[in-house]
């Protein structure tokens, strides 16, 4: 047997390459192929099928253009809406890829279309099957029930069917059976995932809380719970999955845009760079998502799909990365891109400060607003005092609870949010700002008190 698994850090994405003889399959592809192709070609085996575990909503697969480059056919659960030739699998089903079958469970509960691979070394019965749960089972976790509202479901209704898929058809297992999902740690399709990128059924039936002896309705009521945000771009992305992406060599490239360009540009102007970098000095009023962190998750939940973006970069190379990690979720409104070194016109900055000056201000009783962009549940969890909990992904809307013309002072957990946050309020039109370097994790490093709030202490309870 021939197996990779591929991990794409940024979306926390995991894709799988599994082959036997001269045949492989690829499950739950990123929108970016080629490495896919150079793993058969060394293995010297054809692509025969592409396998979704479900309709995936974070991420646009390369689903058809492998299929088109490769002649492989496309496998979805039957209950997938595709759009463009589809092999629908059912429970029980069986596909071979040389000499290992792949035995196909229905498992929904994060979508109804959920299906769970099973597979088996026919030529070695000691090599333990091989699960590939998409997301219905994370490592530490479990896939969210409440993602999938416009289809008619409700979160209620899907944990449901994700308690019967666990405890019906994957639980029943052997312990030895190892565990692939899709996602690892920083994903949103779930809440709590592990950084481990695989495991065992047997571990997973331990330390996985949700997998816990329990009934149906505490089950439902526990995965529902405490989910984060769900970005914008999540039914859009979902949507495209099952219409079919075009290739990425057929989508128009950027182009060179001049200072003038930039300053008439109509859209959103997204600077890449470093918080640091940014805070330096900026085109007024560009939006800062560092290629440095979660960028295109990011970029989908705070630009809408659709919206024309000129890149802001250092260099070509991160201007490229840029375009190619915005179009692994379907923006592909890029029309332009400039070098911060090429900008001539005026241009803005943001003060970076210490946890120092800012715990110094508190104590001077200074009138500053102190704002924690940090999500509801990461802020109750600890926070530094006189904190005003505004998320990152509704601080635009929620801007106008902010007096402009006071000194504002942006946190999260470690300075990459918050600089977002600035480049936010900025644009909202806030006049003093100041990013929080270091952020939380700095203020508590300092040995400086935090707060808990009351919703947290009710939840450990």
């Amino acid at each position: 047997m021939k197996f990779k698994q591929f991990y794409l850090g940024c979306l926390a994405h995991a894709s799988y390459y599994i082959g036997s003889g001269d045949e492989a399959a690829i499950i739950d592809p990123q929108r970016d192929v080629q490495q896919y192709l150079d793993e058969a070609k060394a293995n010297d085996q054809t692509i025969k099928y592409v396998i979704e575990t479900h309709s995936h909503a974070d991420f646009v697969s390369g689903h058809i253009e492998l299929a088109e480059k490769t002649g492989a056919e496309i496998v979805f659960g039957q209950k997938a809406k595709t759009e463009f030739p589809t092999l629908k699998v059912k429970d029980g089903d069986v596909l071979n890829v040389g000499k290992i079958k792949l035995k196909f469970l229905e498992t929904p509960g994060h979508t109804p279309d959920g299906i769970t691979i099973l597979a088996e070394n026919t030529e070695d019965a000691s090599e333990p099957v091989k699960m590939f749960t998409g997301d219905t089972l994370f490592i530490g976790d479990v896939g969210r029930p409440d993602l999938v509202g416009s289809r008619g479901f409700t979160a209620r209704q899907m944990g449901e069917m994700m308690y019967d898929s666990l405890y019906e058809k994957i639980l029943p297992l052997p312990d030895a059976t190892e565990v692939y999902p899709a996602h690892g740690a920083g994903s949103l399709c779930g809440k709590s995932l592990s950084k481990e990128l695989w495991s065992t059924l047997g571990q997973q039936r331990k330390m996985n809380y949700a997998l816990q002896p329990m009934s149906k309705e505490e089950f439902t009521k526990i995965v529902a719970a405490d989910q984060p945000e769900v970005p914008a771009y999540f039914p859009k992305s979902a949507a495209r999955n099952l219409q079919g992406a075009a290739a990425l060599e057929d989508l128009p490239k950027p182009e060179q845009m001049t200072t003038e360009e930039i300053k008439n540009f109509d859209g959103v102007v997204l600077d890449v760079r470093t918080g640091a970098e940014f805070g330096a000095a900026h085109v007024p009023n560009a939006v800062n998502i560092g290629l440095g962190g979660q960028f295109a998750s990011w970029s989908g939940t705070i630009i809408a799909i659709g919206t024309p973006i000129v890149i802001v970069a250092e260099t070509n190379e991160q201007v490229e990365e840029a375009v190619m990690r915005l179009t692994r979720i379907g923006m592909e409104t890029v029309k332009g891109f400039i070098l911060f070194g090429d900008y001539t016109g005026e241009k803005a900055t943001i003060e970076q400060v210490t946890v120092d000056k800012v715990k110094e201000a508190i104590e001077n009783k200074e009138d500053i607003q102190f704002v924690d962009v940090r999500r509801v549940a990461e802020h109750a969890n600890g926070h530094a005092p006189q904190t005003t909990n505004l998320p990152l992904d509704i601080l635009a809307k929620e801007a106008g609870k902010l007096n402009p013309d006071k000194p504002t002072f942006v946190i999260c957990q470690s300075g990459y949010r918050s600089s977002l946050g600035t480049s936010v309020l900025e644009n909202a039109g806030v006049k003093k700002i100041h990013n929080v370097i270091g952020g939380t994790t700095a203020w508590t490093d300092a040995g400086f008190d935090t707060e808990v709030s009351a919703t947290a202490c009710a939840n450990s309870k």
